[in-house]
């Protein structure tokens, strides 16, 4: 419950924020475009971790923090060596995402199977 509170808290200050900051130019939209999908990447990761009961907030923080330095790194030696690099950490992450959200998805319609067939066995008895 306290993490569905935190979501929504966040979710509303990041609105706040974002309707009341500057927009950001566009020389440095690309580092934080890449930024946001490698923190995403961890976030997914820390929920698949979570559900899977061995999250470690100290990979989590870490994770979080060096896979965006990393790929804001990479994007900004792919301009000056202008070369796409930053499309090998898009690909990298996006498909890490993917990976973690189907095992998200995975977790919980296996949870909602098994509520079903409980909740059909009670009807079964019932019935007998």
């Amino acid at each position: 419950m306290i993490y569905i509170t935190i979501i929504i808290i966040s979710c509303i200050l990041g609105v706040i924020l974002g309707i009341n900051l500057p927009t950001i130019s566009y020389t440095y939209s690309g580092y934080l475009a890449i930024a946001i999908v490698a923190a995403l990447d961890s976030v997914f990761g820390g929920i698949s971790s979570s559900l899977n009961k061995n999250f470690d907030i100290k990979i989590f923080v870490s994770g979080f923090f060096g896979n965006a330095i990393l790929a804001m790194l990479l994007t900004y030696l792919g301009e000056k060596l202008n070369v796409d690099i930053y499309l090998a950490a898009v690909i990298v992450f996006v498909g890490r995402m993917f990976n973690n959200l189907g095992i998200i998805r995975r977790y919980y319609v296996d949870l909602w199977s098994k509520k079903a067939i409980e909740k059909n066995r009670q009807k079964v008895k019932k019935q007998n």
